[in-house]
Protein backbone atom coordinates (compact mmCIF):
# COMPACT_ATOMS: atom_id res chain seq x y z
CA UNK A 1 0.00 0.00 0.00
CA UNK A 2 1.21 3.69 -0.80
CA UNK A 3 0.65 6.71 1.11
CA UNK A 4 2.13 9.73 -0.55
CA UNK A 5 2.22 13.87 0.74
CA UNK A 6 3.78 16.11 -1.20
CA UNK A 7 4.00 19.29 0.46
CA UNK A 8 1.73 22.82 -0.86
CA UNK A 9 1.54 25.59 2.04
CA UNK A 10 3.73 27.34 4.31
CA UNK A 11 3.19 28.29 7.54
CA UNK A 12 5.13 31.68 8.49
CA UNK A 13 7.99 30.52 7.36
CA UNK A 14 9.57 28.47 10.17
CA UNK A 15 7.31 25.84 9.70
CA UNK A 16 6.35 24.37 6.74
CA UNK A 17 3.11 22.21 6.69
CA UNK A 18 2.37 18.88 4.48
CA UNK A 19 -1.09 18.15 3.08
CA UNK A 20 -2.02 15.36 0.84
CA UNK A 21 -2.21 15.44 -3.06
CA UNK A 22 -1.62 11.74 -3.81
CA UNK A 23 -3.38 8.77 -1.91
CA UNK A 24 -2.94 6.12 -4.07
CA UNK A 25 -4.41 3.51 -1.17
CA UNK A 26 -5.83 4.19 2.38
CA UNK A 27 -4.48 1.92 4.89
CA UNK A 28 -7.72 0.79 6.52
CA UNK A 29 -6.35 0.23 10.28
CA UNK A 30 -6.01 4.26 10.58
CA UNK A 31 -7.67 7.18 10.36
CA UNK A 32 -8.58 9.28 7.85
CA UNK A 33 -5.53 9.93 5.36
CA UNK A 34 -5.38 13.32 5.75
CA UNK A 35 -4.57 12.81 9.91
CA UNK A 36 -2.31 10.15 9.15
CA UNK A 37 -0.38 12.33 6.47
CA UNK A 38 0.06 15.48 8.25
CA UNK A 39 3.52 16.96 9.20
CA UNK A 40 4.77 19.95 9.50
CA UNK A 41 8.91 20.64 9.45
CA UNK A 42 10.96 23.75 10.05
CA UNK A 43 12.25 25.44 6.77
CA UNK A 44 15.52 23.96 6.88
CA UNK A 45 14.62 20.51 7.18
CA UNK A 46 15.02 20.06 3.40
CA UNK A 47 17.70 22.12 3.10
CA UNK A 48 19.64 19.57 5.47
CA UNK A 49 18.92 16.35 4.04
CA UNK A 50 20.01 18.50 0.19
CA UNK A 51 23.24 19.68 1.66
CA UNK A 52 24.00 15.99 2.60
CA UNK A 53 22.58 14.55 -0.93
CA UNK A 54 20.55 12.30 1.57
CA UNK A 55 16.49 11.15 2.44
CA UNK A 56 15.35 9.69 5.61
CA UNK A 57 13.84 6.29 6.53
CA UNK A 58 11.25 5.72 9.14
CA UNK A 59 9.55 2.80 10.69
CA UNK A 60 6.51 3.20 13.06
CA UNK A 61 5.02 -0.06 14.58
CA UNK A 62 2.18 1.69 16.26
CA UNK A 63 1.06 2.96 12.49
CA UNK A 64 1.95 -0.17 10.68
CA UNK A 65 4.48 2.48 8.46
CA UNK A 66 7.74 2.50 6.98
CA UNK A 67 8.13 6.01 5.96
CA UNK A 68 10.73 7.78 3.33
CA UNK A 69 11.37 11.93 4.06
CA UNK A 70 12.53 12.48 0.82
CA UNK A 71 13.00 16.72 -0.58
CA UNK A 72 10.89 17.40 -3.15
CA UNK A 73 11.67 21.26 -4.20
CA UNK A 74 11.99 23.35 -0.72
CA UNK A 75 9.77 21.01 1.68
CA UNK A 76 9.63 17.33 2.45
CA UNK A 77 7.90 14.34 0.63
CA UNK A 78 6.28 11.90 3.55
CA UNK A 79 6.29 8.63 1.43
CA UNK A 80 4.15 5.86 3.17
CA UNK A 81 4.77 2.15 2.69
CA UNK A 82 2.42 -0.25 4.31
CA UNK A 83 4.18 -3.43 6.56
CA UNK A 84 2.97 -5.49 9.54
CA UNK A 85 4.43 -4.05 12.86
CA UNK A 86 7.63 -2.63 10.97
CA UNK A 87 10.93 -2.41 13.30
CA UNK A 88 14.21 -2.73 13.52
CA UNK A 89 15.66 -1.84 10.00
CA UNK A 90 19.33 -1.77 8.53
CA UNK A 91 20.35 0.25 5.10
CA UNK A 92 23.11 0.97 2.50
CA UNK A 93 23.44 2.46 -0.95
CA UNK A 94 22.24 -0.59 -2.27
CA UNK A 95 20.40 -2.87 0.44
CA UNK A 96 17.31 -2.24 2.55
CA UNK A 97 16.47 -5.01 5.35
CA UNK A 98 13.72 -4.45 7.81
CA UNK A 99 11.94 -6.74 10.39
CA UNK A 100 8.10 -7.10 10.87
CA UNK A 101 5.87 -9.26 12.70
CA UNK A 102 7.34 -12.74 12.26
CA UNK A 103 9.70 -12.21 8.82
CA UNK A 104 12.96 -9.92 7.54
CA UNK A 105 12.45 -8.75 4.38
CA UNK A 106 15.15 -7.94 2.32
CA UNK A 107 15.36 -5.39 -0.62
CA UNK A 108 17.64 -4.55 -3.76
CA UNK A 109 18.31 -1.10 -4.73
CA UNK A 110 17.70 -1.56 -9.16
CA UNK A 111 17.77 1.81 -10.33
CA UNK A 112 17.55 1.07 -14.04
CA UNK A 113 13.65 0.41 -12.84
CA UNK A 114 13.11 4.29 -12.05
CA UNK A 115 12.10 5.41 -15.62
CA UNK A 116 8.88 3.30 -15.25
CA UNK A 117 7.93 5.02 -12.07
CA UNK A 118 7.90 8.98 -13.61
CA UNK A 119 8.44 10.61 -16.64
CA UNK A 120 10.51 11.99 -15.89
CA UNK A 121 12.17 9.98 -13.85
CA UNK A 122 13.06 11.50 -9.98
CA UNK A 123 13.83 8.28 -8.67
CA UNK A 124 17.70 7.55 -7.77
CA UNK A 125 17.13 4.68 -5.56
CA UNK A 126 14.20 1.92 -6.40
CA UNK A 127 14.85 -1.02 -3.18
CA UNK A 128 13.04 -4.38 -5.47
CA UNK A 129 11.64 -6.79 -2.90
CA UNK A 130 14.33 -9.87 -3.09
CA UNK A 131 13.46 -12.17 -0.43
CA UNK A 132 11.46 -12.50 2.77
CA UNK A 133 13.26 -14.78 6.02
CA UNK A 134 10.13 -15.89 8.33
CA UNK A 135 11.74 -15.90 11.66
CA UNK A 136 8.02 -16.07 13.74
CA UNK A 137 7.08 -13.51 15.96
CA UNK A 138 9.91 -13.06 17.81
CA UNK A 139 9.65 -8.75 18.33
CA UNK A 140 12.64 -8.21 16.17
CA UNK A 141 14.30 -4.57 17.38
CA UNK A 142 17.64 -3.38 15.95
CA UNK A 143 19.65 -4.44 12.88
CA UNK A 144 22.97 -3.98 10.98
CA UNK A 145 25.35 -5.54 8.34
CA UNK A 146 28.53 -6.42 9.60
CA UNK A 147 31.69 -5.77 7.45
CA UNK A 148 31.29 -9.02 5.60
CA UNK A 149 27.80 -8.44 5.01
CA UNK A 150 25.94 -10.78 7.53
CA UNK A 151 22.84 -9.58 9.16
CA UNK A 152 22.54 -9.28 12.74
CA UNK A 153 19.45 -8.10 14.74
CA UNK A 154 18.21 -8.22 18.23
CA UNK A 155 15.88 -11.01 19.12
CA UNK A 156 13.90 -9.35 21.86
CA UNK A 157 11.65 -11.78 22.75
CA UNK A 158 14.53 -14.61 23.19
CA UNK A 159 16.87 -12.08 25.07
CA UNK A 160 19.20 -12.67 22.36
CA UNK A 161 21.73 -11.11 19.08
CA UNK A 162 21.08 -13.31 16.22
CA UNK A 163 21.78 -13.70 12.36
CA UNK A 164 19.99 -16.13 10.10
CA UNK A 165 20.71 -19.27 7.74
CA UNK A 166 18.68 -21.36 5.29
CA UNK A 167 17.12 -23.27 8.02
CA UNK A 168 16.50 -21.89 11.10
CA UNK A 169 14.04 -19.15 11.59
CA UNK A 170 17.12 -17.50 13.64
CA UNK A 171 20.43 -18.11 15.15
CA UNK A 172 21.35 -17.33 18.28
CA UNK A 173 24.74 -15.82 18.29
CA UNK A 174 25.25 -14.11 21.75
CA UNK A 175 22.82 -13.91 25.18
CA UNK A 176 23.61 -11.39 27.72
CA UNK A 177 25.53 -13.58 31.24
CA UNK A 178 22.41 -12.58 33.44
CA UNK A 179 19.81 -14.46 31.16
CA UNK A 180 20.20 -18.38 31.96
CA UNK A 181 18.55 -19.90 28.55
CA UNK A 182 16.62 -18.96 25.34
CA UNK A 183 13.14 -18.74 26.31
CA UNK A 184 10.41 -16.62 24.23
CA UNK A 185 9.58 -14.29 27.52
CA UNK A 186 11.26 -10.69 27.03
CA UNK A 187 13.39 -11.71 29.88
CA UNK A 188 15.62 -8.38 30.06
CA UNK A 189 14.06 -6.26 26.92
CA UNK A 190 17.44 -6.36 24.87
CA UNK A 191 16.72 -3.40 22.19
CA UNK A 192 19.70 -1.44 20.71
CA UNK A 193 22.54 -2.46 18.99
CA UNK A 194 25.72 -0.65 17.76
CA UNK A 195 27.99 -1.81 14.93
CA UNK A 196 31.94 -1.01 15.51
CA UNK A 197 35.07 -1.69 13.28
CA UNK A 198 32.34 -3.91 11.27
CA UNK A 199 31.61 -5.94 13.84
CA UNK A 200 28.47 -5.96 16.66
CA UNK A 201 30.28 -4.79 19.69
CA UNK A 202 27.62 -2.67 21.56
CA UNK A 203 23.73 -3.89 23.12
CA UNK A 204 21.19 -1.92 25.40
CA UNK A 205 18.67 -3.56 27.40
CA UNK A 206 16.20 -2.34 29.96
CA UNK A 207 17.28 -4.40 32.37
CA UNK A 208 19.42 -7.46 33.62
CA UNK A 209 16.46 -9.40 34.79
CA UNK A 210 16.18 -13.32 34.38
CA UNK A 211 12.38 -14.11 34.60
CA UNK A 212 9.55 -13.36 32.14
CA UNK A 213 8.82 -9.43 31.46
CA UNK A 214 11.46 -8.52 34.69
CA UNK A 215 12.31 -5.90 33.47
CA UNK A 216 8.87 -3.81 33.71
CA UNK A 217 9.33 -3.88 37.47
CA UNK A 218 12.36 -1.24 37.24
CA UNK A 219 12.09 0.04 33.64
CA UNK A 220 12.46 3.95 35.31
CA UNK A 221 15.96 3.76 35.73
CA UNK A 222 17.29 -0.01 34.80
CA UNK A 223 18.29 0.37 31.68
CA UNK A 224 21.95 -1.41 30.76
CA UNK A 225 24.69 -0.59 28.14
CA UNK A 226 27.14 -3.68 27.49
CA UNK A 227 30.31 -4.36 25.82
CA UNK A 228 30.02 -7.40 23.82
CA UNK A 229 33.73 -7.47 23.01
CA UNK A 230 34.04 -8.73 27.05
CA UNK A 231 30.46 -8.96 28.20
CA UNK A 232 31.37 -5.91 30.82
CA UNK A 233 28.47 -3.80 31.43
CA UNK A 234 29.76 -0.35 30.82
CA UNK A 235 26.81 2.10 32.08
CA UNK A 236 23.75 0.92 34.76
CA UNK A 237 20.81 3.17 35.99
CA UNK A 238 19.78 4.18 32.44
CA UNK A 239 16.46 5.51 31.91
CA UNK A 240 14.84 3.28 29.25
CA UNK A 241 18.41 3.01 26.86
CA UNK A 242 17.64 2.42 22.91
CA UNK A 243 19.53 3.30 20.01
CA UNK A 244 23.85 2.84 21.27
CA UNK A 245 25.97 4.27 18.06
CA UNK A 246 28.81 4.29 16.89
CA UNK A 247 30.14 7.81 15.14
CA UNK A 248 33.12 9.54 14.65
CA UNK A 249 35.25 7.53 17.15
CA UNK A 250 32.85 8.20 19.84
CA UNK A 251 29.87 5.92 21.27
CA UNK A 252 26.78 7.50 22.02
CA UNK A 253 23.08 5.91 23.03
CA UNK A 254 19.70 7.16 23.81
CA UNK A 255 17.99 7.55 27.15
CA UNK A 256 14.41 7.47 25.82
CA UNK A 257 12.78 8.03 29.52
CA UNK A 258 14.59 11.35 30.17
CA UNK A 259 14.57 12.32 26.16
CA UNK A 260 18.43 13.13 25.94
CA UNK A 261 21.03 12.01 23.85
CA UNK A 262 24.28 10.85 25.70
CA UNK A 263 27.93 10.42 24.80
CA UNK A 264 29.51 7.72 26.78
CA UNK A 265 33.25 7.30 27.63
CA UNK A 266 33.73 3.28 25.89
CA UNK A 267 36.39 2.54 28.81
CA UNK A 268 35.18 3.83 32.00
CA UNK A 269 31.10 4.11 30.86
CA UNK A 270 31.31 7.87 32.46
CA UNK A 271 28.66 9.51 30.28
CA UNK A 272 27.13 12.89 30.02
CA UNK A 273 23.68 14.10 28.30
CA UNK A 274 24.78 16.15 25.08
CA UNK A 275 21.30 17.60 24.22
CA UNK A 276 17.48 17.02 24.90
CA UNK A 277 14.56 16.50 22.68
CA UNK A 278 10.44 16.81 23.95
CA UNK A 279 9.62 13.53 23.85
CA UNK A 280 10.78 9.66 24.06
CA UNK A 281 13.97 9.43 21.95
CA UNK A 282 14.15 5.79 19.79
CA UNK A 283 16.14 5.54 16.60
CA UNK A 284 19.55 7.26 16.07
CA UNK A 285 21.24 8.35 13.03
CA UNK A 286 24.31 10.27 12.27
CA UNK A 287 25.20 12.50 9.16
CA UNK A 288 28.36 14.74 9.67
CA UNK A 289 28.11 16.79 12.93
CA UNK A 290 24.32 16.06 13.19
CA UNK A 291 22.20 13.80 15.05
CA UNK A 292 18.51 12.52 13.70
CA UNK A 293 16.58 11.30 16.85
CA UNK A 294 13.30 9.82 15.79
CA UNK A 295 10.51 11.15 19.20
CA UNK A 296 7.60 9.35 20.03
CA UNK A 297 4.49 10.57 21.82
CA UNK A 298 3.48 8.46 24.80
CA UNK A 299 0.50 7.96 26.04
CA UNK A 300 -1.90 6.61 28.95
CA UNK A 301 -1.87 2.74 27.46
CA UNK A 302 1.50 2.64 26.11
CA UNK A 303 3.71 0.62 28.59
CA UNK A 304 6.39 2.87 28.19
CA UNK A 305 5.02 5.42 31.03
CA UNK A 306 5.62 5.88 34.46
CA UNK A 307 9.01 7.27 33.43
CA UNK A 308 11.16 11.38 33.61
CA UNK A 309 9.95 12.35 30.21
CA UNK A 310 6.36 11.15 30.94
CA UNK A 311 5.57 14.24 33.24
CA UNK A 312 7.82 16.83 30.43
CA UNK A 313 6.02 15.29 27.46
CA UNK A 314 2.93 17.51 27.46
CA UNK A 315 2.71 18.33 23.96
CA UNK A 316 2.83 14.78 22.90
CA UNK A 317 5.00 15.24 19.70
CA UNK A 318 6.37 12.37 17.83
CA UNK A 319 8.75 13.58 14.32
CA UNK A 320 12.30 13.90 13.65
CA UNK A 321 14.36 16.14 15.47
CA UNK A 322 18.15 17.16 14.80
CA UNK A 323 20.96 18.45 17.16
CA UNK A 324 23.74 19.42 16.73
CA UNK A 325 26.55 17.30 18.66
CA UNK A 326 28.95 19.58 19.73
CA UNK A 327 26.63 21.92 21.13
CA UNK A 328 23.70 19.88 21.73
CA UNK A 329 21.23 22.39 20.09
CA UNK A 330 18.06 21.68 17.87
CA UNK A 331 18.94 22.48 14.55
CA UNK A 332 15.82 21.77 12.77
CA UNK A 333 12.89 19.23 13.20
CA UNK A 334 9.93 17.67 11.19
CA UNK A 335 6.81 16.98 13.92
CA UNK A 336 3.84 14.18 12.37
CA UNK A 337 0.68 15.86 13.81
CA UNK A 338 -1.56 12.94 12.32
CA UNK A 339 -1.77 9.65 12.99
CA UNK A 340 1.80 8.92 13.11
CA UNK A 341 2.68 8.86 16.95
CA UNK A 342 5.67 6.60 17.49
CA UNK A 343 8.97 6.11 15.63
CA UNK A 344 11.17 3.21 16.25
CA UNK A 345 13.73 3.06 13.56
CA UNK A 346 15.31 5.76 11.80
CA UNK A 347 18.01 5.69 8.85
CA UNK A 348 19.34 7.71 7.02
CA UNK A 349 19.80 6.90 3.25
CA UNK A 350 23.12 8.45 2.08
CA UNK A 351 23.96 9.62 -1.20
CA UNK A 352 20.00 8.80 -2.07
CA UNK A 353 17.70 11.78 -2.21
CA UNK A 354 14.77 10.20 -3.79
CA UNK A 355 14.11 6.77 -2.74
CA UNK A 356 11.40 4.37 -3.63
CA UNK A 357 10.72 1.11 -2.34
CA UNK A 358 8.14 -1.43 -4.35
CA UNK A 359 7.09 -5.35 -3.45
CA UNK A 360 4.22 -4.99 -6.08
CA UNK A 361 3.84 -7.78 -8.24
CA UNK A 362 3.52 -5.22 -11.62
CA UNK A 363 7.21 -4.79 -11.09
CA UNK A 364 8.46 -7.99 -9.18
CA UNK A 365 7.24 -10.33 -12.15
CA UNK A 366 9.23 -8.74 -15.00
CA UNK A 367 12.44 -7.25 -13.18
CA UNK A 368 15.46 -9.08 -13.24
CA UNK A 369 18.67 -8.99 -11.23
CA UNK A 370 21.40 -11.40 -12.86
CA UNK A 371 24.70 -11.80 -12.00
CA UNK A 372 27.45 -9.78 -13.70
CA UNK A 373 29.41 -12.32 -15.66
CA UNK A 374 25.47 -13.65 -17.15
CA UNK A 375 24.28 -9.86 -17.96
CA UNK A 376 28.03 -10.21 -20.43
CA UNK A 377 25.75 -13.13 -22.42
CA UNK A 378 22.11 -10.95 -22.18
CA UNK A 379 21.57 -9.57 -26.03
CA UNK A 380 20.88 -5.86 -25.78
Amino acid sequence: MIDDHTPSTSNDGNERTNVMADNAEQSAPLRNPLEVLASVHTANFPELLKHFASSLALSTYQAGKLVLLRVDGNAINTHFRSFNRPMGMAIDGERLALGAFMEIAEFRNMPALAPRLANPPRHDAVYLARRRHVTGAIDIHEMAWDGEGELWFVNTLFSCLCTLDAKSSFVPRWRPSFVSHYAPEDRCHLNGLAMRDGKPRYVTSLGDTNTPGGWRANKRNGGLLIDLEDGRILCRGLSMPHSPRWHDGRLWLLESGRGALVRVDPETGSRRDVGRVPGFARGMDFIGPLAFIGLSQLRESNPFTDIPITDDNGDRLSGVWVLHVETGKTVAFLKFTGAIEEIFALQILRGVRFPEILDEPEYLQNAYALPDEALNEVQR
